[in-house]
C-alpha cells in the first residue's frame, strides 16, 4: 500500500510540474496582470508623478507594444501567401466564403444582443448629456468617405507604404463665393460663415488624399491572397517562394516565442502606467449602468453565443477551447489591439487548440481585419445610449439603421486600440444624433476597448475552430490528392513539437512521409 500511495503522489507531482511547465506563461501572465494593478493604484495613491515619470514608468510596457508590432507584417505576409498557397483555388473559395459568413453572422448577432440590452436597462434615460463631461475631440469622418476609404485600402497603390500608412479622406471646403447664383449679388463685407447661412448657396468641397499612420492591413491581406492564389497555380516555379515564405513564417513564430517570454514584465507596467494615467475616477460612477450594459453583453456574447454556435457546429466542449485561446485573451486584455495580439493568436490556436495551420494562416489575419463582434455590440449600445441621454425617441427604421450601420462600421475599424471611436462617428451621423456627443463616452472607452477587443480575438479563434470543422472534408482530400512531392503540402498538416522528437512521420492515405524528406515513402497499412 505504502509503494502504491508513494506512486501516486510521484505522479501527481509530476502532472503538476508539467501543468506548470505547459502553462507557466499564462500563470505569470495573470499574475503580472494582478500586481499591475497593485502597483498602479499603490503609485497613484502614494507617489506624484510628473506627466513626463508617468511616461518613463510605462516604458517597458511601450517596448512590449513595439516588439509586438514589429512580427504583425512578416506574420500578415508569410502567413497568408503560405495559407493561400497551400489550398487551391476552389478549397481556399469555399474556406474564405465559410469564414466570411461566420464573421458577418456573428457581428450580426453582437450588435442585435447590444440593441436588446441597451433598450432594455436604458442606461441614459436617468442621466443627461449635461451630467457627464465631454473629453477629448470629435474624429472628423463621413460615413461615404469612409466606406470608400475602406475600398481604397484594399487597393493600395503602393505596397511598401502599405507596410505603415493607410489611404484617409480629408474634405476642404471651397469658398463658397465661387458657388453664388448669377442672380445673387455678393456683398462687399460678407464673411464666409454669413454666405453659408445666405439662400441659393451651395457649399461644395473638395476631396484631399491623405495618409495617417498605421499597416493598411487590409490591402497588404487582398494582395496576399491573390498572390498565394497565383504561386499556388505556378507548380514546380513557384515552390521557391512558397518555401521562402513558409521559412518567414517558421522564422516569425520563433521570434514570437522570445517576445512572449518578456510579456508579462511587459504587460505588469503597461496596466500599472495606464491606471497612473487615469485622472477622472469619477466618471466610472456616472457612466456605471452604461459600462454594466457594454460588458453585460460582451459577457453574453462570449460565454453564451459564441460558444453555442461553436458547439451546434464542431461537438466539442466550446470552453475547453476557450481556455486554450487564454494566453491570447489576456494579452487582448491588456494591450488592447486585436492586429497586435495576432502573433499570440497563432500560438494557441496551433498549439493549444490544434488547429490545421492551413486553416489559422488564413483566417485569423481576415478576422483580426474585419471580425469586430465586440466593437460592433459596443457602437449600437452607444449610439442608442447617447440618443437616451439627448431624450432623442428612435424608430423601427432608425434602429434597424444603427444595426446595420454598426456592422458595417465595425467591418471597417482597424485592429487597432479607439478604432471604434472614429467609426462611432458614422453610426451617431447615420440616425442623425449629433456626432460631437462621440466625447461623451471617451472618458471610459480606453477600459471597454480592452474587453471588446478581448471578445474580437475569441471570435476570431472560435472562427478558426468551426471553419476547420466545415471544411475538414476538403482537408481530407487534399491530404489524399496532393503532390507528394511538394513538401510544404505535408509540412501544413505537421504538428510540430521540438520537444518530442526531431523527426517523426505522417500517416496519411496509406503512407508514412518522413518529416525531414517528404519526398521518400514507405508503404505502410491504412488505418
Amino acid at each position: 500500500m505504502d509503494v502504491m500511495a508513494n506512486n501516486e503522489r510521484r505522479r501527481r507531482r509530476v502532472n503538476l510540474k508539467g501543468l506548470l511547465k505547459k502553462n507557466w506563461l499564462l500563470i505569470a501572465t495573470v499574475v503580472s496582470v494582478m500586481l499591475g494593478i497593485s502597483l498602479g493604484v499603490a503609485v497613484r495613491e502614494y507617489a506624484s508623478l510628473s506627466h513626463l515619470h508617468k511616461q518613463y514608468f510605462g516604458f517597458p510596457g511601450e517596448i512590449l507594444m513595439r516588439m509586438l508590432k514589429l512580427v504583425i507584417l512578416p506574420l500578415i505576409i508569410s502567413s497568408m501567401i503560405t495559407g493561400v498557397a497551400a489550398l487551391d483555388s476552389e478549397v481556399s473559395g469555399k474556406i474564405g466564403l465559410r469564414a466570411v459568413i461566420y464573421y458577418f453572422s456573428t457581428t450580426i448577432i453582437a450588435v442585435i444582443l447590444g440593441i436588446i440590452l441597451v433598450m432594455t436597462i436604458k442606461p441614459g434615460v436617468s442621466q443627461t448629456a449635461q451630467h457627464i463631461d465631454r473629453a477629448g475631440t470629435t474624429p472628423n469622418v463621413t460615413t461615404v468617405d469612409t466606406l470608400l476609404d475602406l475600398l481604397r485600402n484594399m487597393f493600395p497603390e503602393n505596397l511598401v507604404q502599405a507596410c505603415f500608412q493607410q489611404y484617409k479622406t480629408k474634405r476642404k471646403e471651397l469658398e463658397p463665393a465661387k458657388f453664388l447664383t448669377a442672380n445673387t449679388p455678393t456683398p462687399p463685407l460678407v464673411t464666409t460663415h454669413t454666405m453659408a447661412t445666405m439662400e441659393n448657396i451651395t457649399l461644395d468641397y473638395k476631396i484631399i488624399g491623405t495618409y495617417s499612420d498605421g499597416i493598411n492591413v487590409l490591402g497588404l491581406i487582398v494582395f496576399c491572397v491573390a498572390f498565394g492564389l497565383v504561386i499556388g497555380k505556378m507548380g514546380k516555379k513557384g515552390r521557391i517562394l512558397l518555401e521562402f515564405f513558409d521559412a518567414l513564417n517558421d522564422a516569425t513564430m520563433k521570434l514570437v516565442h522570445i517576445i512572449m517570454c518578456y510579456m508579462p514584465v511587459g504587460i505588469l507596467f503597461l496596466i500599472a502606467a495606464k491606471i497612473i494615467e487615469v485622472e477622472d475616477w469619477e466618471i466610472f460612477r456616472k457612466m456605471g449602468l452604461y459600462m454594466v450594459t457594454v460588458l453585460s453583453g460582451l459577457a453574453i456574447h462570449a460565454l453564451v453565443c459564441l460558444p453555442l454556435i461553436f458547439f451546434v457546429i464542431v461537438r466539442k466542449n466550446p470552453y475547453t477551447f476557450t481556455l486554450g485561446m487564454a494566453q491570447a485573451l489576456v494579452t487582448a486584455l491588456m494591450i488592447s489591439s486585436s492586429s497586435a495580439t495576432l502573433p499570440v493568436t497563432f500560438r494557441c490556436a496551433e498549439e493549444n487548440n490544434r488547429v490545421d495551420k492551413r486553416i489559422t494562416r488564413f483566417v485569423l489575419p481576415v478576422g483580426a481585419t474585419i471580425n469586430m463582434d465586440g466593437t460592433a455590440l459596443y457602437e449600437a449600445v452607444a449610439a442608442i445610449f447617447i440618443a437616451q441621454l439627448n431624450d432623442y425617441a428612435l424608430d423601427v427604421g432608425q434602429i434597424v439603421t444603427i444595426s446595420i450601420t454598426a456592422t458595417v462600421a465595425s467591418i471597417g475599424a482597424a485592429g487597432v486600440p479607439n478604432a471604434g471611436l472614429v467609426t462611432m462617428v458614422i453610426v451617431l451621423t447615420a440616425v442623425g444624433l449629433p456626432a460631437s456627443d462621440v466625447t461623451l463616452i471617451v472618458a471610459v472607452d480606453w477600459l471597454l476597448d480592452r474587453f471588446r477587443t478581448m471578445i474580437n480575438v475569441l471570435g476570431d479563434a472560435y472562427g478558426a475552430g468551426i471553419v476547420q470543422k466545415l471544411s475538414k472534408r476538403e482537408l481530407e482530400k487534399m491530404d489524399l490528392t496532393s503532390d507528394v512531392t511538394n513538401p510544404f503540402a505535408l509540412e501544413a498538416t505537421l504538428d510540430e513539437d521540438e520537444d518530442e522528437c526531431e523527426k517523426k512521420s505522417y500517416v496519411n492515405g496509406g503512407f508514412a512521409v518522413d518529416k525531414t524528406d517528404a519526398i521518400s515513402f514507405t508503404e505502410t497499412s491504412q488505418f
